[in-house]
């Protein structure tokens, strides 16, 4: 089945997020906490921030794009590779990229604190944007250029990021879709070539 690990990368998501809903002590455990890395060396929450969410919406704006996109990038992943192993590698690592340059920052905040899948889910938005930039995806039932999907995201992110005081690192929208791209300009460096002619010519299709 086609895009099976995202599937489950998505139920696992929505799963820890509703139990951490629902249980502050869990929320506390999983969530980005500087000192927790810093003094209590657990360096799992450089991952496990990622999969809780501040709200029931933050959730659902993360997966649904994650849905849109990582089934396909996965895919592709396989084709390029042959490894089932690489796509979720690349997530995971999207996880810690992206949220580096801020914890980094922070590192010695006790008052910092961060959770979402949005780093990761941005890697795997601008991955794909290097594939397809003009496919067309429904939003809302409207459809919309993959592209123009993402200039929404990043520009929501930059929004949210200066209004702050959701406890989401909004800034590691960036982060992570600088990684995406370099991960597959990496894996793939013609796909540098390709990126430019398709954005040069544009196509409109689902």
């Amino acid at each position: 089945m086609q895009g099976i690990i995202t599937l489950i990368l998505i139920a696992i998501t929505a799963l820890v997020s509703w139990m951490a809903f629902n249980n502050r002590k869990l929320a506390d455990r999983l969530i980005l906490w500087p000192p927790a890395i810093d003094k209590h060396k657990q360096y799992d929450r450089l991952v496990t921030y990622g999969f809780i969410h501040a709200d029931f919406g933050h959730l659902l704006f993360n997966m649904v794009t994650l849905y849109f996109f990582g089934r396909s990038i996965e895919v592709i992943m396989l084709g390029i590779t042959g490894q089932w192993w690489v796509y979720p590698l690349f997530y995971l690592a999207a996880l810690v990229v992206s949220i580096l340059p801020t914890y980094l920052k922070n590192q010695k905040n006790p008052n910092y604190l961060s959770l979402g899948a949005s780093g990761a889910v941005s890697a795997v938005l601008f991955a794909y944007i290097l594939i397809a930039p003009w496919k067309l995806i429904l939003v809302m039932f409207i459809p919309v250029p993959a592209i123009v999907y993402a200039a929404f995201y990043v520009g929501y992110s930059i929004w949210m990021d200066k209004k702050g005081g959701d406890n989401v690192n909004h800034s590691a929208h960036l982060s992570g879709a600088a990684f995406g791209v370099m991960f597959m300009l990496i894996m793939e460096p013609e796909l540098l070539q390709h990126f430019l002619q398709s954005l040069m010519n544009p196509t409109f299709r689902f």
